[in-house]
């Protein structure tokens, strides 16, 4: 039989093959942009989002075995799915449309999902709403550095 953290693996992997529907030449539009002298953290970027991804799917997975099945449970899974996707969704959306106002706008609904999210799994258990602070923390962070690209990058924006 399945384990759960075993579906929540696969599916947490399945949606992150959405970021390969990037293209080179979308990631040349992206690598020709400006950046802001404080971005020296940027190749740490992979490491850091491999993390946050493990820690949702380990909150998620708590989540699961607490309730398993339950409506609100269920509820709560689709939840952690649409933060995932929104997140996912962040670079192709932006490098396919070159629009640095549209990574903002998705990067501004995935902290708003995750600061839901958070609150929503909080009763259920206060160890998996631990394990979303590192999405909560650095989410913000991304979302800033798109502000600061579109500043700093206007005809891309």
């Amino acid at each position: 039989m399945l384990k759960s953290w075993m579906v929540i693996g696969a599916v947490t992997l399945l949606i992150e093959f959405g970021s390969f529907f990037i293209t080179p030449r979308d990631v040349k539009w992206f690598a020709k942009l400006k950046r802001p002298r404080w971005l020296v953290f940027e190749p740490l970027i992979p490491l850091i989002w491999t993390v946050i991804f493990f820690c949702g799917a380990a909150s998620a997975n708590i989540v699961w075995q607490k309730n398993p099945g339950s409506l609100t449970t269920w509820l709560l899974m689709s939840l952690f799915l649409l933060l995932e996707i929104v997140t996912i969704s962040y670079i192709p959306l932006m490098l396919r449309l070159r629009s640095l106002k549209i990574g903002e706008i998705a990067g501004s609904v995935g902290v708003i999902l995750g600061v839901i999210l958070t609150l929503a799994v909080l009763p259920t258990s206060k160890i998996a709403a631990l394990l979303l602070l590192p999405y909560l923390a650095w989410s913000p962070v991304g979302t800033y550095t798109t502000e600061e690209l579109r500043e700093i990058n206007p005809k891309d924006a």
